[in-house]
């Protein structure tokens, strides 16, 4: 749902950034849950200035100082998916429910299972553990490389690169770059 990051002024109000569509909405979903377990209940937010629309300023209950605030930082908030309710749009998906889903190639295969959606911020990133064992691939998650989300039957298919699950390192001295 978001993530705080550094502390705003001496009051106990921290930055948060939203990963809602609607950044604001974000305290409208009731208590939040901690990455640490912790029940996190946010008491207002307000857009930050001078920043990217989803960045806001958030007061927390029970954090009244900057101590209070710091101590949140990097804590990425997270709601259980049931609260979620239903996605509106078609085009529109919940990265939870990809968690679990088979990846199959153009042909139908199984080549492994979405085990995370990161977003390290250059956009969202499918994590798939290959069926035939092994580290896993990072694939952006974009229409090149993802043509079809059949989450009601519990599957997407990609349109890998050929080098997907290849572990990442120098190439040999005897290959081209």
């Amino acid at each position: 749902m978001g993530e705080f990051g550094r502390a705003q002024g001496l009051n106990g109000e921290v930055r948060l950034k939203s990963y809602t569509g609607d950044p604001a909405a974000i305290a409208s979903y009731g208590p939040l849950i901690g990455a640490d377990g912790r029940r996190i209940e946010l008491t207002s937010v307000r857009p930050a200035a001078g920043t990217s629309p989803d960045l806001l300023v958030a007061r927390v209950k029970g954090i009244t100082d900057r101590n209070g605030a710091e101590a949140l930082n990097r804590l990425a908030l997270y709601l259980p998916r049931e609260r979620l309710g239903e996605v509106q749009d078609e085009d529109e998906v919940f990265t939870a429910d990809l968690v679990g889903l088979d990846v199959v190639d153009g042909e139908g295969t199984v080549v492994g299972t979405i085990t995370d959606v990161p977003n390290y911020g250059g956009g969202d990133l499918l994590e798939i553990k290959p069926a035939a064992g092994g580290v896993t691939a990072l694939l952006p998650f974009t229409k090149a490389f993802v043509p079809v989300l059949d989450v009601p039957n519990r599957r997407v298919v990609i349109d890998p690169p050929d080098d997907l699950f290849t572990p990442a390192g120098p190439k040999p001295p005897d290959e081209p770059a």
